[in-house]
């Protein structure tokens, strides 16, 4: 099969697509003909040498796919042979930007009604993070106040829609003023251009200076002041993304005196039952909403495999709105 593969590090002159082994499932797990993979940061990162794939995982990029079952491993029992034959998504340690995958059972999904094969191969990873972030880390619910950062990505878009839909106030930031009412129409309330403004400061202004229950944040150490700044009294800021740094100091006192908390997951490396919990909730949870339309996919585009590099160039650009997608 073909698969993208990186041939060192740094930009996108390093990607290939090159001629690789098919996968072969093992005991309860699938064997997915990929229709589409979708593209996350966490790709561009391991392109970069400073994001590795968790130990045995392959180095094939690609952690979200859609496509049919085509095989389960030997062995399988009954419920995983079912699966032959049904369209998917899959949430992924790696390997989706190939032609084929192969991934543990529990860990897809069918498409959602009304969704094509293909835009669902975007929703899957936005989905497990948003959920098990802010519902399953930071625990926000109607009536609170969340400020996301990224109002127009993969994960701020999602976030947007589950939040609103919920009935929670959301506030987000977005770089440049083309993005606001394309961030508005996902759900948020208010919207934060961080080029132009201080976004700490909005917030207060938003608040009456109270400020948010909660942050979701894929920056990090560049805003992990302006963040706590945001938070209200018992406010969690749950980061998942470090795209400004790794480290930098917080005021510890501010953190007592108002109670906060601070989270920080990925959820590539959690472990396979972990996964298997998530995905059963994002099945019961947020599928049912994305086929009442509730939720959409944003697609921004879509590349053939050999087209590999112009897809990661068009991310890098940051000019995206929804997801970038990749087909075999």
């Amino acid at each position: 099969m073909r698969a993208v593969q990186y041939e060192g590090t740094g930009g996108v002159e390093v990607i290939a697509v090159n001629d690789v082994p098919d996968p072969r499932p093992e005991p309860g797990q699938v064997l997915i003909e990929v229709a589409a993979a979708g593209l996350n940061r966490a790709d561009v990162m391991q392109r970069l040498g400073v994001y590795p794939p968790p130990e045995g995982v392959t180095y094939i990029p690609g952690l979200e796919v859609s496509g049919r079952v085509v095989a389960a491993g030997p062995g399988s029992d009954d419920a995983v042979q079912a699966l032959v034959g049904t369209d998917v998504v899959a949430l992924l340690a790696g390997g989706g930007c190939a032609e084929k995958v192969a991934v543990d059972a529990r860990h897809v999904l069918p498409v959602p009604a009304g969704v094509s094969v293909v835009d669902a191969a975007g929703i899957i990873e936005v989905a497990a993070t948003v959920h098990s972030n802010l519902i399953g880390e930071a625990h926000v619910s109607a009536g609170q106040t969340v400020l996301v950062h990224g109002g127009t990505g993969g994960i701020g878009s999602f976030a947007l829609q589950m939040l609103s839909t919920r009935g929670i106030t959301v506030i987000t930031t977005v770089g440049g003023p083309e993005k606001i009412e394309i961030a508005r129409g996902f759900g948020a309330e208010h919207v934060i251009d961080h080029r132009a403004e201080d976004f700490a400061a909005r917030v207060e202004e938003i608040t009456g200076g109270r400020g948010v229950d909660a942050v979701l944040d894929v920056v990090g150490a560049k805003y992990l002041d302006q963040n706590l700044r945001c938070l209200s009294d018992d406010g969690c800021l749950v980061i998942i993304g470090l795209q400004g740094g790794r480290r930098a100091e917080a005021d510890l006192g501010r953190m007592l005196a108002k109670r906060l908390r601070i989270t920080a997951t990925t959820l590539r490396s959690r472990d396979a039952d972990t996964k298997a919990r998530i995905i059963s909730a994002v099945g019961a949870e947020i599928w049912p909403m994305v086929t009442a339309g509730e939720i959409r996919v944003p697609i921004d585009s879509t590349y053939p495999l050999a087209q590999a590099a112009d897809a990661y160039a068009h991310f890098d650009s940051g000019t995206h709105i929804g997801k970038v997608l990749i087909t075999p």
